[in-house]
């Protein structure tokens, strides 16, 4: 039996065995009021598909140096309450043109965990054609951070090299990522491209805290939800702190977002807020707070209502209004090429903005500035 399992890369500790003692008989109508509890068990996979099949039977998950087989997502969707991931050793994924993603997990109360020294290899510069999502090669997502609910936690992982987007956060309630490193650096001279490292959509009470990241896109894109926190974070060789592009999908809200205490340097942004021409929504109640900028390329800080596609139509729009924003403390350096501060918004749908210890210096004063609320400047 120990040898089958091992086979299917299973390894269950003492701890997993099960025992379910037959209850003594019970009246009719008391057998609909029963509990049944079943004691769940601690295991140990070697193999992704022993580990899809078993998860559920589960209370503990140790992956240990799994190896993914191409085009398979490691499924740890649909995980009982309160079941906690642990990636252990190298977790590694088989090549092949596809969608993916290579990993998703939801469920409630769920915590994912990585152990000292482990590492997630995504293999990007397999996919990488200087494309991304906007063609060439298929390219698979990283991770799906969908549906985790109930004070879920993502922790201590440590990311390489994802094909394209890293964690997708979709319909998510009280979740939070602390302590992820999402190291593409590699991308820099090997054709990454769209890897951004935290896109959050339809969701509720997010923290994202102490994320280290190097990539060449978005370090956040919060693109709709509510309540969501960024804080604490290093962010290099992207597009920085994004709220948008917001307008467009099912979901075109954006509310009470706070991005604090954190620095993005090198990147070809700071602080960037993006509503898309044309489209309907509202982006209310964002804070940046306590922001340090350097070595940045095009904008330090850009908001825009004329987003299409990375292609600005530089006319704005008015459907996506940008109110009650704050940016406090924000200060760094642009390079001499690029432009401190640009703000275009549509008459009357930038309103009841803070503005106070800005300093964003180094690069060109912006001469093409819209509609401009009072106190911000250009």
């Amino acid at each position: 039996m120990v040898h089958f399992l091992q086979t299917l890369g299973l390894v269950l500790t003492t701890a997993s065995v099960l025992t379910v003692a037959s209850p003594l008989p019970q009246p009719a109508s008391e057998l609909n009021d029963a509990p049944t509890k079943v004691k769940r068990a601690t295991c140990t996979f070697t193999a992704a598909a022993a580990a899809i099949a078993s998860k559920k039977s589960c209370s503990q998950i140790t992956l240990s140096n799994i190896a993914v087989p191409a085009g398979t997502t490691l499924d740890l969707t649909g995980l009982a309450s309160g079941t906690e991931v642990i990636f252990s050793g190298t977790t590694t994924f088989g090549y092949e043109e596809w969608s993916g993603p290579l990993i998703s997990v939801s469920g409630s109360g769920i915590t994912v965990n990585g152990a000292s020294g482990s590492k997630i290899d995504g293999g990007g510069a397999r996919w990488w054609d200087g494309e991304g999502s906007n063609g060439g090669k298929t390219k698979p997502k990283f991770f799906y951070a969908h549906s985790l609910t109930g004070s879920s936690i993502i922790e201590n992982l440590s990311v390489l090299n994802t094909p394209v987007q890293a964690f997708s956060i979709d319909g998510a309630n009280g979740l939070t990522l602390s302590h992820i490193t999402i190291d593409n650096s590699a991308g820099d001279t090997g054709g990454g491209h769209n890897t951004d490292a935290f896109d959050v959509g339809d969701s509720t009470d997010v923290t994202i805290a102490n994320a280290i990241v190097q990539n060449q896109d978005d370090c956040l894109a919060v693109n709709s939800g509510t309540s969501i926190t960024f804080t604490g974070g290093t962010c290099s060789g992207g597009h920085g702190l994004s709220i948008g592009s917001v307008g467009g999908r099912s979901d075109n809200t954006v509310s009470d977002v706070t991005i604090s205490s954190s620095t993005i340097k090198n990147s070809m942004n700071g602080v960037r807020i993006k509503t898309v021409s044309g489209a309907t929504g509202s982006v209310k109640g964002v804070t940046y707070e306590d922001i340090t900028l350097s070595g940045i390329t095009q904008y330090g800080i850009v908001i825009e209502q004329d987003y299409e596609n990375g292609s600005p139509t530089g006319t704005p729009t008015t459907g996506v209004p940008i109110t009650v924003l704050t940016l406090d403390g924000v200060t760094g350096t642009v390079s001499s090429s690029g432009t401190n501060i640009y703000i275009l918004c549509g008459s009357g749908s930038c309103s009841d903005w803070k503005w106070s210890g800005v300093s964003v210096t180094g690069g060109k004063k912006s001469s093409s500035c819209k509609n401009v609320p009072s106190p911000a400047s250009c």
